[in-house]
């Protein structure tokens, strides 16, 4: 399909979400999981609980099994049901998990959906995109990277992205590079995307826990 880079001389920065240089991405391996209960299934059993999934939004763009429908329509209608679904507004979003795979085309779509769903709020929240040092694992990615996002509301931190030298200047987002940036001690919610070949579009709200970073809930 020609999805994949070329870098083949520089495997570790071939994969670069967001940069003017991107050709593609990178295959990898890897799986994750997540434990989903209630809060009052979790505190019964002392479990260590890391954020809460408050929203999701699913839909199809059944425009092609490998390109990106260029209005970005259905990702953008899994991000807003995602924050319909979650009561949340794009104000109360404190970073964004790209989906991000460092193709040409993915990569515009995915911000142009951004900018569809959260309006004047899309250029404001910090984005990160994990796949520039995971690599894609293609039906894995979804649950990799949530676990990765729920890390990041836990920890308080948005992951740095790697591989950006060059902002594309048609994406319009604020993608975090070079050091991981602090988020506000209030509470917050993350957006992480997941789409994939076909059209499928996944978008989940995760919402941070009451009290300190680290604390059992």
């Amino acid at each position: 399909m020609g999805a994949l880079s070329r870098r083949n001389d520089e495997p570790d920065r071939a994969c670069r979400p967001f940069d003017l240089e991107r050709d593609g991405f990178v295959m990898a391996e890897g799986a994750a999981m997540a434990v989903l209960e209630s809060a009052e299934h979790a505190t019964m059993r002392g479990a260590r609980a890391y954020c809460e999934l408050a929203g999701a939004g699913i839909t199809n763009d059944s425009h092609h099994i490998a390109q990106p429908d260029p209005r970005s329509t259905g990702a953008a209608a899994a991000i807003t049901a995602a924050l319909a679904d979650s009561a949340i507004r794009p104000s109360g979003l404190g970073l964004v998990k790209a989906h991000a795979t460092s193709t040409p085309l993915g990569d515009r779509a995915e911000a142009q959906a951004l900018i569809r769903a959260l309006g004047a709020h899309a250029a404001e929240i910090p984005v990160f995109a994990p796949k520039a040092g995971l690599g894609h694992a293609l039906g894995a990615a979804g649950s990799i990277e949530t676990a990765v996002t729920a890390l990041a509301l836990h920890h308080r931190l948005v992951p740095p992205t790697r591989n950006l030298d060059h902002p594309d200047p048609m994406i319009g987002l604020d993608v975090v590079t070079g050091s991981p940036r602090p988020l506000p001690p209030r509470p917050t919610a993350a957006l992480c995307n997941s789409f994939g070949f076909g059209g499928h579009n996944v978008a989940l709200v995760l919402r941070t826990l009451p009290g300190p970073p680290g604390s059992a809930t």
